[in-house]
């Protein structure tokens, strides 16, 4: 069982996150992964998955009311388009990294010998638990500005069309304008252990390589790499040409 020095780390880092009142039994949870449980023969809703089932729906509707309220002029699919982009696993696991979640983050000890708490997958619906836990027992408003404060600039960023994060979708777009050929992502190189790989991808159209990047997941290499193409193709403006 994780002691009770940890679980004071733990809600002592709830705390620091701006939260005074909340369960502290639902936030253990929230930060609980079924391996644990299997492993201690704990019931089932003692894992974060029930938590993170709420907690999508949670994210899913402070993002939505915000870009509703936010952008009135855009149509319903430009939104659909950004809201599926900020609530993907690879954006909660941006702001599971800034706001350093892994620590805390409770699996069997065989999970914690893979590395474990530091997948995206993990660390994203821990974060989606999270919101789950504090919807239920903490300030339902708090925790919406706590939510937009963490992706108000992603989602600012993807409204410009200036940001790596719908690249793909850009570049997508471009192709199917001039042919019915989708762009092609190929993993070229792996590096790094299991838990810590860097991934490099290569995007082509027609065959003829655009670009090639790299990323910690293969996903954030095939992002990196249309953002690239785009930024090569003239679909986006580079960071140089965006700060002049």
């Amino acid at each position: 069982m994780q002691s009770d020095c940890s679980d004071k780390a733990l809600f002592s880092f709830i705390k620091d996150l701006g939260f005074g009142k909340f369960s502290k039994e639902l936030v253990k949870t929230a930060f609980t992964h079924s391996s644990y449980t299997k492993e201690n023969g704990l019931e089932y809703n003692k894992c974060y998955e029930r938590l993170e089932f709420l907690g999508d729906a949670v994210l899913k509707m402070a993002v939505t009311d915000y870009l509703y309220e936010k952008y009135p002029e855009s149509h319903e699919g430009e939104l659909t388009k950004i809201r599926s982009i900020v609530i993907s696993d690879e954006i909660l696991y941006k702001i599971a990294q800034t706001i350093n979640i892994e620590p805390y983050i409770i699996v069997s000890q065989a999970e914690e010998k893979c590395g474990g708490t530091k997948l995206e997958s993990i660390q994203a619906c821990v974060m989606e638990a999270l919101f789950g836990a504090l919807y239920l027992s903490s300030d339902k408003n708090k925790l919406k500005e706590f939510i937009i404060k963490n992706l108000i600039q992603i989602i600012e960023d993807i409204k410009n069309n200036k940001t790596v994060y719908n690249a793909k979708a850009i570049l997508q777009e471009y192709t199917q304008s001039k042919s019915k050929e989708l762009p092609q992502y190929e993993i070229v190189d792996e590096k790094g252990k299991a838990h810590n790989k860097t991934f490099y991808v290569a995007v082509s159209y027609n065959g003829k390589t655009l670009a090639q990047a790299e990323g910690k997941t293969k996903k954030q290499a095939q992002q990196e790499a249309a953002y690239a193409a785009c930024v090569k193709l003239g679909l986006i403006k580079g960071e140089s040409e965006t700060n002049e």
